[in-house]
């Protein structure tokens, strides 16, 4: 009676079984080589029962020939024996170049090969090479299309974080291309400088922009909506103002005779996680989104966490593995963000002083994903989720026939001003400003964003 053995380990991503050999299995060669390496068994089956294989002595001849012929690299091939059984170890080592099947490139991700297209395939060939997309040359920029009061921005502020000498405060537009690293050595822009100083990098990336949205009950109630377009290097205080004077409320607290508003989510970890967004996002794909609810908000970019890192290892020490290495080497100048790994760790000690909850971290339909609890804003209006809650209606509060007429009017219309308040309701703009804030002490209404771009929120439904 023949003894049926097993090997210890089921499948991963580092080993892969066949009961046969085909030639099509070569794919699986490559993707190892392409990834971390691994072993494939050929005469083991799926639960890990060595079955044997038949010719093996011939194919230890015939596949370390056709590896070497057609992938070009050279793999160790063992023949092992258990029981009565023969079968084949293959051995892949990771290979520091890219690796191709018939003019195809496979990937091992998991327990899974993965044919590599596209913009996936461009980053894969990138970094085998030890470059990234945003280092390779745009031959149709020059410096016309440099906006210098970009680059005088960011002098000032790499300056100001003492990264950059106060001597280069005027440096040329040239000069501070070369030392970034952002002008190759036939004097083409890269990528990156686009990205970065662009009068207009639109016109050659379509999706540098940063999407942000205001929603009601779900991602299809879009109340209203900004795009910030321009140069990355500035887009981040575009963003911030955009939030700060209409999407989010900055309640107000007193100090003996002092007047303080502190934005409801902490500036500088916000600001964080807007930086990580614009500096590690993958610029082949579509533009990064800011999805604003009552309770909570979204930033979203393309590209996913480096291979292996997951929001506990972000939120650990852990070593920084940006995307696009010329653009994070500039932001770093900057000052903007850290090249040791501690963004997130200062994203932790800004929610944590507040006392709120840690933003989520995740991959995302093909990127990232911060989620952001808005406790500050839950808090003040006493609304778990919708913008227009049904937490209660205007008959349970008592309102005069003016403030009742006000509700409408910002049910109507939340960005309706008070002056305009005023003209319809015929009555003095003082007077209004004494409603509005009797409506916000009895939590009808709440304010998003400053006097000037901000919004009214309704906090309870008009009958």
């Amino acid at each position: 009676m023949d003894v049926i053995m097993k090997l210890d380990a089921c499948e991963n991503q580092n080993i892969e079984y066949k009961e046969s050999w085909r030639d099509e299995y070569l794919k699986w060669v490559c993707g190892f080589a392409n990834a971390k390496g691994g072993k494939i068994y050929i005469g083991v089956n799926d639960d890990c029962k060595i079955v044997g294989v038949k010719g093996a002595k011939q194919l230890m001849e015939d596949i370390p020939n056709k590896i070497a012929t057609l992938l070009g690299i050279v793999c160790d091939v063992n023949l092992l024996k258990a029981a009565n059984c023969e079968y084949i170890e293959i051995v892949v080592e990771p290979s520091n170049i890219p690796i191709a099947y018939k003019g195809t490139y496979h990937y091992r991700s998991g327990s899974t090969k993965q044919e590599m297209r596209g913009a996936a395939l461009q980053q894969f060939v990138l970094k085998k090479m030890g470059r990234s997309w945003d280092d390779i040359p745009n031959d149709h920029a020059t410096l016309d299309d440099i906006d210098r009061a970009a680059i005088e921005y960011f002098l000032k502020k790499g300056v100001e974080a003492q990264r950059i000498p106060e001597d280069d405060r005027n440096a040329p537009t040239e000069q501070v291309l070369t030392s970034l690293g952002l002008i190759d050595n036939d004097g083409k822009l890269k990528n990156a400088a686009i990205l970065l100083f662009g009068k207009k990098p639109m016109k050659f990336f379509p999706s540098v922009t940063f999407n942000i949205g205001r929603f009601g009950k779900d991602e299809a109630d879009l109340l209203f909506q900004d795009v910030v377009e321009g140069n990355i290097i500035q887009m981040v205080d575009k963003v911030m103002e955009l939030l700060q004077g209409k999407y989010l409320v900055s309640p107000v607290r007193f100090e003996g005779m002092q007047r303080y508003e502190t934005l409801e989510i902490p500036k500088e970890a916000l600001r964080e996680i807007l930086y990580n967004a614009v500096t590690h996002k993958d610029y082949t794909g579509v533009h990064i989104q800011m999805h604003v609810y009552a309770d909570r908000l979204e930033v979203w970019n393309e590209g996913e966490l480096p291979l292996g890192y997951t929001e506990e290892t972000l939120l650990g020490d852990h070593s920084s593995k940006p995307r696009n290495r010329n653009i994070a080497n500039a932001m770093f100048m900057a000052g903007f963000i850290d090249r040791w790994g501690r963004g997130y760790k200062k994203i932790r000690d800004g929610f944590t002083a507040a006392g709120m909850p840690m933003p989520k971290v995740e991959n995302f339909c093909g990127g990232v994903r911060v989620s952001v609890e808005r406790t500050k804003f839950i808090e003040l209006s006493n609304v778990t989720g919708n913008v227009v809650s049904d937490v209660g209606s205007l008959s349970a509060v008592q309102l005069s026939e003016r403030q009742k007429k006000i509700c409408i009017l910002i049910e109507n219309n939340s960005f309706v001003s008070t002056s305009e308040m005023s003209v319809v309701l015929s009555v003095a703009k003082r007077t209004v400003e004494r409603d509005l804030a009797d409506l916000q002490k009895k939590r009808v209404i709440i304010r998003e964003g400053n006097t000037s771009a901000g919004h009214w929120v309704l906090l309870k439904s008009v009958d």
